[in-house]
């Protein structure tokens, strides 16, 4: 049974809510219902198609992912919240354009955002169950089955936007989600009923490796984002060239949106960048073994992948930078490492610059020197 509170009082205390979550560091608070149905139907399209790829942890929960009162039985309440991520000058564009530095998605340059947010979260539970007196709180921060931003569309932070990210008219689309789920009846807001993308297709149009097959639809298969993160094994070779300098997620489809001139930069030092990760130069993180790995991206989501995925993405990364001798040489120097995964990613990369897996000397050539030739598979 719903907890009981009189309406006047649910008002009341939604207010207090929305201003503990302001006080916490969220920038928005709104109240959802659990009547997600319409995106039920969307997500079972969407694995139909099998746009998921190897996400097989999205066919699992039936239907729970969608009807928030199976996964937390009780739930008549989702509060869902947003937290901007963007920290000042990153000059994302430049890094892009710039072939020697390896681009990271701007939300993963600081701390792993999942403790930061569960743990204000857990502060803001804490907060209403003290003041309801009692209740049942669930927080979720990509924890769980949650259809993330079809609740918040649902609560009104924003609507789902043709690139599929959720875009908030006064703050574009740089910041995360959290939830908590609940059977304290609170007044729900009023669901974002309308979209307001109308005829732009940046999004679309600007994804490097043709990702979208349509407005608001995603092949995860060949977002760059699920390749660098989410894909465990071998990038196609066909999408490798597309992928630029991109090492972890991909920004473009946000950085093109109109939306964003009205973003705001993060107030939170977690999400600040760390250890110089805003514009790497890719031969030196290339050349960081695995205890260094695990040191510079202590508490970032960046570890999540691991070192030796780590490699890969550089790999694929430096097979697109220009073939200087020290690109060259750093490639060499992987030639033969330990993992299968990555010597196969690596000879690509060389093959790009015209050299096969094998053939170079040890000495490379002067740093003025470009590589071209026949390899199969090369640039020549």
């Amino acid at each position: 049974m719903p907890h009981p509170i009189e309406s006047h009082a649910s008002r009341a205390l939604l207010e207090n809510i929305r201003a503990w979550a302001l006080e916490l560091g969220f920038q928005q608070l709104g109240v959802a219902d659990v009547d997600l149905g319409e995106h039920e139907g969307y997500l079972q399209k969407w694995l139909d198609a099998g746009y998921h790829g190897s996400m097989d942890y999205m066919e699992k929960h039936g239907s729970k992912r969608s009807r928030p009162q199976e996964l937390v039985p009780g739930t008549c309440r989702v509060l869902s919240v947003r937290m901007d991520y963007l920290a000042d000058d990153t000059r994302p564009l430049e890094v892009l354009a710039s072939p020697d530095k390896a681009y990271v998605s701007r939300y993963a340059l600081g701390r792993d955002y999942h403790k930061l947010i569960r743990k204000r979260l857990a502060a803001l539970a804490r907060r209403i169950d003290a003041e309801a007196g009692g209740g049942q709180y669930r927080a979720f921060v990509d924890s769980a089955p949650v259809l993330e931003r079809a609740v918040a569309e649902r609560a009104g932070l924003g609507w789902i936007a043709k690139n599929t990210m959720l875009i908030n008219a006064d703050a574009g689309s740089w910041f995360f989600l959290g939830e908590i789920y609940t059977d304290l009846p609170l007044p729900s807001d009023p669901p974002q009923q309308s979209k307001h993308c109308g005829t732009c297709t940046a999004c679309l149009e600007v994804c490097p490796t043709n990702a979208f097959t349509g407005p608001f639809e995603l092949d995860a298969r060949r977002c760059i984002s699920y390749l660098t993160i989410e894909h465990k094994g071998s990038i196609a070779p066909e999408l490798r060239p597309l992928m630029g300098n991109r090492v972890f997620g991909c920004d473009d489809c946000q950085l093109v949106c109109p939306w964003n001139k009205f973003a705001q930069p993060t107030g939170e030092a977690d999400f600040k960048p760390r250890h110089e990760l805003a514009d790497g130069d890719l031969v030196a993180l290339f050349l960081w073994d695995e205890s260094t790995f695990l040191a510079k991206t202590e508490g970032s989501a960046i570890r999540r992948i691991g070192h030796e995925r780590w490699l890969r993405n550089l790999a694929v990364a430096l097979g697109n930078a220009p073939g200087t001798q020290q690109v060259v040489a750093a490639l060499q120097n992987r030639s033969n490492h330990p993992s299968e995964l990555v010597r196969e990613h690596v000879a690509w990369a060389l093959a790009q610059h015209g050299i096969c897996s094998g053939a170079l000397t040890a000495t490379p050539p002067p740093e003025s020197t470009q590589y071209a030739g026949n390899c199969p598979g090369g640039a020549g």
